[in-house]
């Protein structure tokens, strides 16, 4: 049997319209369908419905759907900015590290190459503008917090990882309830940015494995897991997961992710297991 959850306005009407039976209201704008039939299939025949309504939706096996680990990107997924480009706002470079970014994203780009050069572009950075871009920038996306938090309430292990900093990650992990963190060092000296990364490099393959090893040490495998993410660094993680996530993604994730959510808060990934609005943590 699959799980059909289908999350935005209108989406009671085109889950009635399916013909699949009576669908079970989530929480606002947000209903479930339990019927047969093939993933690709169903999959195909919902996007052609919701295309271009603002309505988001996953087809999964039902079996399995609570997830036992949340492994999460960071930049433009559980927050609202990527922090080495607000960084490089500080040291008047953002345009030029944006661009790099946006590419490397996309997948145009090597990804430890691109940190590398983008970091390169800081050098002679004040840490103190590390704190001012936390403070004034960084904002948990809505729906984070109530993601990590009701995961973590009903057992699973939830992970932030990210080719971004360990600076940001260990406050954001914080404030939004994450277990644990894992992302790359910036190397200071004299209060100062060297323009140096810590070696290894955390890209793609090291989120791939982080997902592994994390359902390792629980006794799962990678089908108990849920990944969200949005750059091209995420794919590895996003087509492993049991239940691999797009969020406000770039094409090349987007197309290769089991479902995607670009609508809808991060909340909908909550849904996407089955939770009622009844059940999210405060």
């Amino acid at each position: 049997m699959l799980a059909l959850t289908l999350v935005g306005p209108g989406a009671e009407t085109i889950a009635r319209a399916l013909g699949l039976g009576d669908p079970v209201q989530l929480g606002h704008d947000a209903f479930d369908l339990i019927a047969p039939g093939e993933v690709a299939e169903l999959r195909a025949r919902v996007g052609e419905r919701v295309s271009g309504l603002p309505i988001d939706f996953a087809v999964q096996p039902a079996a399995n759907r609570r997830k036992r680990l949340l492994i999460a990107d960071m930049d433009s997924t559980i927050i609202n900015v990527e922090c080495l480009d607000e960084l490089a706002d500080f040291a008047g470079v953002k345009a030029q590290v944006s661009e790099i970014t946006e590419r490397a994203m996309r997948g145009e780009l090597a990804f430890e190459g691109a940190l590398r050069e983008r970091v390169g572009m800081l050098t002679g950075l004040s840490v103190d503008a590390l704190q001012s871009c936390y403070d004034d920038r960084v904002r948990l996306n809505p729906g984070a917090e109530t993601l990590v938090r009701t995961m973590a309430a009903h057992g699973a292990r939830c992970a932030l990882v990210s080719g971004g900093f360990t600076f940001f990650t260990t406050r954001v992990a914080q404030a939004a309830g994450f277990h644990l963190n894992r992302a790359n060092t910036l190397i200071e000296e004299g209060g100062k940015l060297t323009g140096q990364v810590g070696d290894p490099i955390l890209g793609k393959e090291a989120k791939l494995a982080a997902l592994i090893e994390e359902t390792a040490a629980l006794g799962l495998t990678s089908a108990d897991a849920l990944a969200v993410g949005d750059g091209a660094n995420d794919l590895a993680m996003i087509e492993a997961a049991g239940l691999g996530v797009a969020y406000r993604a770039k094409p090349i994730v987007a197309a290769q992710a089991h479902a995607k959510v670009d609508h809808a808060d991060l909340t909908a990934l909550l849904y996407f297991q089955g939770y009622k609005a009844s059940e999210f943590a405060a």
